[in-house]
């Protein structure tokens, strides 16, 4: 049975870059775009999404902010930032308000960014790989407490 795609939000105000982006990349991944940030947070709650990229430089809210914003609810996504600008601050924020995973420069390269989904994919997988298998080890302990407390009382 073949994998389902790669569920990729990309938020970004210039409407040009998200054309040129669902048009490089439909074929590999389940694309979602999003114009604004509160549209990229309007996704979120309907989608299950692996991947967010943004641009940090938005009108209304940077892309920082936004990652920042949709951490409570939403902490699972891995986080890439894209920005035409090097603004050393923003890489600074963006690692630690944001959690990104990756920072890019704009224009993007379609081989790098393909390869930088690959793998932000790739820990996004082994994260919720590993809460499950934690989930199911806590959960077996557990049933083995409970058997233990079952055999002293007896």
């Amino acid at each position: 049975m073949e994998r389902e795609k790669i569920r990729v939000l990309y938020v970004d105000d210039e409407v040009n870059n998200l054309k040129a982006f669902k048009a490089t990349f439909r074929r590999d991944y389940k694309i979602f775009l999003a114009e604004s940030a509160n549209e990229g947070r309007e996704i979120l709650l309907q989608e299950d999404i692996d991947i967010i990229i943004t641009d940090q430089r938005m009108p209304e809210e940077n892309g920082v902010d936004f990652l920042e914003s949709i951490i409570p609810m939403h902490p699972d996504p891995m986080r890439i930032l894209l920005t035409g600008y090097t603004d050393i601050q923003a890489v600074i924020d963006a690692i630690n308000k944001g959690k990104v995973y990756h920072y890019l420069t704009k224009p993007w390269e379609e081989d790098y960014l393909r390869t930088v989904v690959k793998n932000a994919y790739e820990v996004y997988s082994l994260r919720k790989e590993n809460k499950q298998l934690t989930d199911s080890l806590l959960k077996a302990n557990d049933q083995l407490e409970f058997l233990l407390r079952q055999n002293l009382l007896s």
